[in-house]
């Protein structure tokens, strides 16, 4: 393709021809491995088998259910039609005051009801990415920055920056705490950034972990919103797995956080959330932005003309967040679900000595192949991924595309497959470790052994009561990045 005319004047914008896209990465190229040659059980079984998608195919069953009990939730059947011409013609940029209530009310439950939200203070976009650019947008100009706990989800260099001209500055974490986000750390990357003349506006964390799967205490939040207090600078929290939180610890939202010192500045927090991954709606594209800050609020609102929920969506979705004899059979069944794929996976992981980092939530594990690599440099993480996606033919995303500072870690997604696929996997896996003489010091256990989690064993009503079960992309043509927020 020419990007160039024949007086060399550029055909095409900076933004056209640039790699701020961040396309070029291991994580994408691994979709584009598993789009070249994708594992069917049948037509292809020895094709790549996709675990580089983060999406949450557990429940499916239980959705449909609802839908065939449920037609009038839809515009497009003979029970829901009469409502077709009133929701085809409404473009309020505001959204559906239904819609609005029962996402503003999912929310709470989500988070164990201890905190509720205002239903207008919801403001739409287009998906998990297209409210990451928005809020970027009315917080940053170009050139200033957000600091981003390490390892973080490879999208976020294109959603917060490829349009938007800000800029990510890594906030260095480590394995030997689990990655835990520490005040000495966040003061590092501040002094760094103040170093080199960068304008800071504002911390992003991810709560639960993209790609860790795990989730921040208590303690750590309040260490970040005295941090942000202190600094003047806005905290984006990105809570789009809240639902996905399987066994305790139970998950800590920052709305709560809030509400526990009024002496915190609440126009400094803003929520990231979405139903594709909680619910495992992606190709809905509900993406939201909920801030305490009046003005980001309606510049929000007014930016979110250039990527609205379609009303046929926000009508099916008001509906079904609305039915909560559903909602409360979906989130419980949800969470049994994944811990039980987890538990299986990491077990199976287990037995050939390979161990994982202890998450608890999530659609994915952090797995730890330092042991197999020829040297500890992203170089030789790489080869050994290059091993995995063309030998092993599993999809699996290395560290260092989501700037983790330890090479070695892998990101696993283990909800996006039926049982069948996933046996198949483990087998692969099991297969490669032992014929490459992978041999672990049996004296350590996995922390999966001590930590084994059956729900079956679990009395009912005390799973009711958990707040953590009952709280539980603008595609290139031919791009892997069709599905976005992964």
């Amino acid at each position: 393709m020419s990007y160039v005319s024949s007086n060399r004047k550029p055909l095409l914008s900076r933004k056209a021809t640039n790699d701020g896209h961040a396309e070029k990465s291991p994580y994408f190229d691994g979709w584009k491995a598993y789009d070249k040659d994708p594992f069917n059980p049948t037509q292809n079984p020895s094709g790549v088998i996709q675990m580089g998608l983060a999406e949450h195919q557990l429940c499916f069953d239980l959705v449909q259910e609802w839908l065939v009990s449920n037609p009038e939730a839809s515009i497009c059947t003979k029970k829901g039609v009469d409502k077709f011409r009133d929701i085809a013609l409404f473009q309020d940029y505001h959204g559906l005051p239904a819609f609005r209530n029962a996402v503003a009310k999912f929310m709470g439950r989500v988070r164990g009801d201890k905190v509720k939200f205002d239903p207008d203070r919801i403001v739409m976009s287009g998906g998990a990415t297209g409210a990451h650019e928005m809020i970027t947008f009315c917080l940053a100009d170009p050139g200033d920055a957000f600091l981003v706990p390490t390892p973080y989800y490879a999208g976020f260099d294109r959603d917060l920056c490829w349009r938007t001209e800000a800029r990510l500055l890594p906030v260095v974490c480590h394995s030997s705490n689990n990655f835990k986000v520490t005040r000495k750390a966040l003061e590092e990357a501040y002094a760094k950034a103040v170093e080199a003349n960068i304008s800071v506006k504002g911390l992003l964390l991810t709560n639960p972990s993209n790609p860790l799967g795990t989730i921040l205490d208590r303690d750590t939040l309040r260490e970040a919103m005295s941090f942000i207090n202190e600094k003047n600078i806005h905290l984006i929290c990105d809570e789009i797995y809240a639902a996905t939180v399987f066994r305790q610890p139970d998950f800590i939202s920052i709305a709560e956080i809030i509400e526990e010192d009024q002496e915190y500045n609440r126009n400094l927090v803003h929520i990231i959330y979405s139903l594709s991954k909680d619910m495992g709606f992606p190709g809905f594209r509900v993406g939201i932005v909920y801030s305490y800050n009046d003005a980001v609020v309606e510049c929000g609102r007014k930016m979110s003309s250039f990527g609205l929920v379609s009303s046929q969506t926000q009508y099916l979705i008001a509906s079904m967040l609305s039915d909560d004899q559903f909602i409360g059979k979906f989130l419980l069944e949800s969470a049994g679900r994944l811990a039980t794929r987890h538990n299986d996976f990491t077990d199976g992981l287990c037995q050939v000595g390979i161990k994982c980092l202890n998450g608890n939530a999530g659609l994915f594990l952090w797995m730890d192949l330092r042991g197999l690599l020829m040297d500890s440099t992203v170089e030789a993480e790489t080869a050994l991924w290059r091993v995995i996606i063309n030998d092993v033919k599993l999809n699996v995303s290395p560290g260092s595309s989501f700037h983790c500072s330890e090479p070695g870690w892998f990101r696993v997604c283990i909800a996006n497959m039926n049982e069948e696929t996933t046996k198949v996997a483990l087998a692969r896996i099991r297969e490669f470790v032992l014929r490459n003489g992978n041999k672990p010091n049996r004296k350590e256990k996995c922390w999966q052994s001590d930590l084994r989690l059956r729900l079956s064993f679990r009395r009912i009503d005390d799973v009711l009561r958990s707040p953590c079960i009952m709280s539980p992309h603008s595609p290139i043509p031919q791009s892997p990045l069709v599905r976005t927020r992964t």
